[in-house]
């Protein structure tokens, strides 16, 4: 069943197409006999159908009275192109091509019913093998279309009319090659498997259209396109091609338009306005597209992708319309360079960008249209109206002639009579007339070409010729002129039945799609799998010419894989500088859209200062220690701040700290070098170095603190600022201590105290400063010591050392302790003898300090944003520190050694009792490591005296206190005269040794 279900079908597709051919024939009398005679038929071996749309459609009848230039040529460029091939004696040797040319007159309904004509001269084709000559020859057809089938078709020019009828010619196996129809759905083999095309489709227009839209930076438009209509008559048609399980898809005319409408929302190109011109459209319709198209301000651009005929009437819609601003029109290949289309609309269409199958003009085609007229031209029926249009006169001899054979196709001429003049013998085609060659005239010759090439290729593979044949017979009889040939009806063809009767499939797909040639312009022509032509466009811009009034196509570019095109040379309607077609403008630098209706229109919002534009709707966060590029699209690392060897923060602090070390090594170099002389053994030596080394390390650490943190840095600046003040203060407290506890315990026991030897007072201090150091090392296990980057703000990245600031503050906390006890210390000795008011110089720098410190530690937390403030203030506060009690307590000493180096002397000042008693005894004593005498004084203790007011009060004390004399006779004290300035305890500051 399935072997015959298909030649069953195919029969009943016949059987049909033959009645609904009688019946249409029938039931319009405006097509019945001029149909039938209205055509180009030229003899042959082989048929060639051409369908070319000669007339406009009309409005009402399936024809309009107005000629289409452009099919008028088509029309001619087949007929040269089989001239120059029957011509050719390399090309079907011995084998004549023939034509059979119908008008489709721009409409997919009147095409389809004129392709049936093809179909019934394939039915009407007789199978000749059953007949025999009386000289047992094989017969031989008569040459004229009506006997022959026709081979294969060449057109439509509409991608509406190839659709259709490709559709219809693939049921009879007739191959189908189009010049001009460019809709992709005609690329699908699975339904259009015998159609090709020596044009590429609409896919690569849509390209080239959408890339010259991105080129100019545009993002909103318009769009128009042509509606395909089938009509009644092909609606029935298909309803019986149904019914016979013969199915094909039918797809409304929006071919390009889909293609481009794809590739634009692919580069966020968005459609505004998306407009379809109807079939039967009238003023009305285009007037309303026009102003649907002004309701989107915005989408100055406008594409079409319609008829040529659509195209005028939206200009001549437009000029109705008198718009303030301009449309710019970008138009495809069916507006392409076409210069009548135009006609009387040139203002409208100024600056219109359009595209046009790249194409090469063929001069001796231009020299065929040029010898042509109509008492020559006799085989082109309609090419007296071509003359008559172009010329704008009458040939009344010929519309005679026409009239009267064919009464319907005489069209308007009769009304123009009156008003136009006769047309002139000596008028010839020229430029001065405004011919000018059709862009599609390559291409259809191309398309006969490929037909020949294919045949001859057939041809050489079916046909054996015998060798005896003389070349004479091989080639074409050749007329007096180049381009025409008469075609002797007696010859013999060459062309053997197995070509005649060769499948149209099988030709087509093992002969037709394997053509590569040169054509007569020079290009290269081949087809792909799918039938389709090679993709090249030039890019047109229609201008006014300079220092005139008239217009012309200039080309500013082309498209091959790609748009190159040269925007200086590009005029625009009304406009100056290339024109703005965007919803929304582009958002400045860091800013991104915010959506709003369409896609292209959206409103624009600033990402933040420390933000940089992901994509073009999302801000996002550069991260700390990062800041955007000036163009907002990535993100660069700050510079890591931290105080510079060569800031003023820097140099002030550090300006102070080597005063401090100069004149803290100059004090121990001075004290050095007076080791053994009474004063500095009466200050004590050992604690006097250790509190100048303090002194050291506070001004040292002003550059620990200043240097790039690092771990290293940041371990000295813990160690250093708790440890130099815990050797300062802890030595002044043991100093402070014995004094009080010496003072204080002289008025209650004689008994000598303890740990008031300089070695006991060396190690109480290291026991003091021992404290700090674990505590130092407890808060570096707790916080380890490293580097941070601390941000104060988004644009500031500072390198710190890895300390809070409140465990900073908890580390000092012991130092405050001992600071605290100290002033304690002091304020209970100030009222000691002014011999021994070394207590009031401590107590002078124990208030000092507490001063600065109160005032250092509001500053330090209030300037923790200011990094370089915080660091300064904490230097000098440290240097201050260690200067007040550098000045206070040495600069007495200092100032002795230096200037008054006299008073560097040991004498005793007392009353003259224990003067005398003392100079006796002393003349005995030897004496001490101090300087002083030391000895066993028995019951007899030396009386403490004092200077001036207090001396009174002082020996009574000493007289009526049996304690201080019991303590005398364990330890002696060395006496300091009163010409001490500091007028120091000199228990303190000498040697004790057991009686």
């Amino acid at each position: 069943i399935k072997m015959y279900r298909g030649k069953i079908t195919l029969i009943l597709a016949v059987v049909f197409t033959l009645i609904w051919s009688f019946a249409t024939q029938r039931n319009s009398p405006s097509n019945s006999h001029a149909q039938e005679t209205v055509s180009v038929f030229l003899p042959g071996d082989i048929i060639l159908g051409g369908l070319f749309p000669v007339h406009e459609k009309g409005d009402g009848t399936p024809c309009g009275p107005k000629v289409y230039n452009r099919g008028v040529q088509r029309l001619e460029a087949m007929l040269y192109a089989i001239d120059r091939v029957n011509n050719d004696p390399n090309i079907l040797p011995g084998i004549t091509i023939g034509a059979h040319i119908l008008d489709t007159c721009s409409r997919d309904t009147y095409a389809l019913n004129q392709s049936l004509q093809f179909v019934r001269a394939s039915l009407n084709n007789l199978d000749t093998s059953a007949f025999e000559c009386s000289d047992s020859s094989a017969p031989q057809l008569r040459k004229n279309t009506s006997s022959g089938p026709v081979f294969g078709v060449i057109g439509g020019s509409y991608s509406s009319v190839s659709l259709q009828v490709a559709n219809l010619l693939r049921l009879f196996h007739i191959p189908q090659i189009s010049p001009a129809s460019t809709a992709k759905t005609l690329s699908d083999k699975s339904r259009f498997d015998l159609f090709a095309r020596t044009v590429p489709p609409d896919t690569f227009q849509s390209v080239a259209l959408v890339d010259i839209i991105k080129n100019f930076n545009w993002s909103y438009v318009s769009t128009i396109h042509s509606e395909g209509s089938y009509g009644k008559l092909f609606v029935q048609f298909f309803i019986i091609l149904i019914c016979i399980n013969l199915f094909f898809t039918v797809q409304k005319g929006e071919y390009g338009i889909e293609a481009f409408h794809k590739e634009a929302t692919e580069r966020s190109v968005c459609i505004a306005a998306a407009e379809k011109v109807p079939s039967a459209a009238d003023d009305k319709v285009f007037d309303s597209i026009i102003s649907k198209l002004q309701k989107k301000p915005n989408a100055r651009g406008v594409v079409l992708f319609t008829r040529a005929e659509d195209a005028r009437r939206i200009l001549q819609a437009a000029k109705r319309g008198n718009l303030s601003q301009p449309f710019h029109w970008i138009a495809s290949d069916g507006w392409g360079k076409q210069q009548k289309l135009l006609e009387g609309l040139e203002d409208i269409a100024e600056g219109a960008i359009t595209v046009e199958l790249q194409s090469e003009i063929i001069d001796d085609f231009d020299r065929y249209m040029m010898q042509l007229t109509p008492k020559t031209n006799i085989r082109n029926p309609w090419f007296a109206e071509y003359w008559e249009d172009t010329f704008n006169c009458d040939l009344l001899a010929i519309l005679i002639n026409h009239n009267a054979t064919n009464k319907n196709n005489t069209y308007t001429f009769k009304t123009n009579l009156k008003t136009r003049i006769k047309c002139d013998d000596s008028l010839r085609l020229s430029e001065k007339v405004g011919y000018e060659q059709e862009s599609k005239t390559q291409f259809v010759v191309d398309a006969v070409y490929a037909f020949a090439h294919a045949l001859h290729n057939l041809h050489n593979d079916l046909c054996n010729i015998q060798s005896d044949q003389t070349s004479e017979q091989r080639r074409h009889p050749h007329s007096e002129s180049v381009w025409y040939r008469k075609v002797s009806t007696n010859s013999k063809s060459q062309a053997c039945p197995d070509m005649a009767n060769y499948d149209g499939k099988e030709f087509y797909n093992n002969y037709l799609l394997n053509v590569s040639f040169i054509d007569l312009a020079g290009s290269e022509v081949k087809f792909d799998r799918q039938g389709d032509g090679l993709a090249r466009y030039d890019i047109l811009n229609y201008q006014r010419l300079e220092n005139s009034s008239g217009y012309q196509y200039k080309v500013i570019g082309k498209w091959f894989n790609g748009l190159k095109l040269n925007a200086e040379p590009v005029v625009w309607n009304k406009e100056a500088e290339q024109p703005t077609s965007a919803c929304s403008l582009p958002c400045e630098v860091g800013m991104i859209k915010k959506q709003q209706g369409d896609t292209c229109c959206w409103i624009c919002d600033s990402c933040e200062s420390y933000e940089y534009v992901f994509d073009e709707f999302t801000c996002k966060d550069c991260g700390p220690g990062l800041w955007p590029y000036p163009d907002k699209l990535s993100c660069f690392a700050l510079d890591i701040q931290y105080i510079r060897w060569n800031s003023l923060f820097s140099i002030i602090p550090m300006s102070i700290a080597v005063f401090g070390i100069a004149v803290t090594i100059m004090v121990i170099v001075l004290f050095a070098r007076n080791h053994d002389t009474p004063l500095v053994r009466a200050s004590g030596r050992e604690l006097s170095y250790t509190l100048l080394f303090g002194i050291l390390v506070c001004y040292c650490n002003t550059f620990a603190l200043i240097a790039k943190p690092t771990i290293g840095s940041c371990v000295v600046q813990r160690f250093g600022i708790g440890v130099g003040f815990s050797i300062i203060y802890s030595a002044l407290l043991t100093k402070t201590n014995r004094i009080s506890r010496i003072f204080h315990s002289a008025s209650k026991s004689a008994q000598r105290l303890k740990y008031i030897s300089p070695q006991s007072q060396v190690v109480i201090t290291a026991s003091l400063i021992a404290i700090q150091v674990l505590i130092t090392m407890i808060w570096m296990v707790v916080e380890p010591p490293g580097t941070r980057f601390y941000y104060p703000d988004r644009r500031e990245v500072i390198l710190k050392c890895k300390i809070q600031d409140m465990s900073f503050l908890f580390s000092q906390l012991y130092n405050m302790i001992l600071i605290t006890i100290c002033t304690v210390y002091a304020i209970k000795t100030r009222k000691i003898p002014e011999n021994f008011n070394e207590s009031k110089f401590i107590g002078f720098t124990m208030y000092t300090t507490c001063i600065i410190w109160l005032a250092f530690v509001p500053i330090y937390f209030g300037t923790g944003n200011s990094y370089e403030i915080q660091i300064t203030t904490l230097c000098i506060s440290i240097s201050l520190s260690a200067s007040v009690a550098l000045v206070c307590l040495y600069s007495p000493k200092v100032y002795i050694l230096i200037f008054h180096p006299d008073k560097n002397v040991r004498k005793l000042t007392m009353n003259s009792t224990v003067y005398r008693r003392s100079a006796a005894t002393g003349a005995q004593g030897a004496p001490s490591s101090s300087g002083y005498s030391r000895r066993d004084l028995g019951t007899t203790a030396p009386t403490i005296s004092a200077v001036g007011n207090t001396a009174p009060s002082s020996i009574r004390a000493s007289q009526n206190s049996p304690k201080l004399e019991e303590y005398s006779n364990q330890a002696p004290l060395c006496h300091k005269t009163s010409e001490y300035s500091n007028g120091e305890f000199l228990a303190e500051e000498c040697e004790s040794v057991e009686p």
